[in-house]
């Protein structure tokens, strides 16, 4: 079943097999003048996410029937760049973790302030895309290569597959290299500075990058400063 929402706003997709908590987070982001739409499956979600009039931010419940969270969220992934924010009524780190790692740009455990959940989608599409000093044009690291226009990042000619968050994340460490981006820093830039939640989501993002550019390139391109944060290290 499918419900949807009259409003001019960014579209959302709300995907919950709890009619009533889905319906709630539906209303809040109605009144928020957001446009909802509504499901409570997986399959029913992928169809939605992918069709004509697809969503701007898909929030995602971890434990659907079916076809689970993790395995939407990748099918969505495959094909849309939309934010999905990852809803998981598990504490465990490791379930953080999970979702995230299948191109989540951010988690929310239940129980769960609504309100917090529209500021934080409101965040989301408000996040600045990254720009080096606010030029347009591509810059190069040794064997990396920035392309904001087309947000693409090459390594040595070869095009490397990174969600929106990993992409502003690299973009704002390569904007600057060699200085020392702390965890606050990185989520000012790239989730914006009203954005509430753990700082360590900029770990798991990072951990992301080193293995999706570590699959292409053998050299260290963003480097751990202990106790301070991350920076992008010297050309390579």
């Amino acid at each position: 079943m499918t419900q949807r929402a009259t409003s001019a706003g960014p579209h959302i997709l709300v995907v919950d097999d709890e009619t009533v908590l889905a319906g709630m987070i539906g209303n809040y982001l109605g009144q928020a003048g957001f446009r909802t739409t509504i499901v409570h499956d997986g399959e029913a979600a992928v169809a939605r996410a992918l069709s004509a009039d697809r969503p701007d931010v898909v929030i995602l419940d971890l434990g659907l029937p079916g076809k689970d969270g993790l395995e939407v969220c990748h099918e969505i992934r495959r094909h849309s760049d939309c934010y999905i924010l990852m809803l998981t009524a598990r504490n465990e780190e490791i379930d953080k973790l999970i979702g995230l790692s299948s191109g989540a740009d951010d988690y929310m455990t239940k129980p769960f302030s609504i309100r917090e959940l529209v500021a934080r989608v409101k965040a989301l599409l408000r996040r600045p895309r990254a720009e080096r000093g606010g030029e347009n044009d591509e810059w190069s690291i040794g064997q990396l290569t920035v392309d904001p226009l087309g947000r693409r990042i090459l390594v040595s000619g070869a095009e490397v597959d990174l969600t929106r968050t990993e992409f502003d994340l690299l973009a704002v460490l390569s904007s600057r290299p060699g200085l020392v981006f702390s965890r606050r820093q990185l989520v000012d830039r790239v989730w914006t500075e009203d954005w509430v939640g753990d700082e360590h989501l900029v770990d798991v993002h990072v951990a992301h990058l080193r293995r999706k550019l570590g699959g292409v390139s053998a050299a260290s391109f963003v480097e751990t400063v202990r106790g301070v944060g991350y920076r992008m290290g010297p050309a390579q």
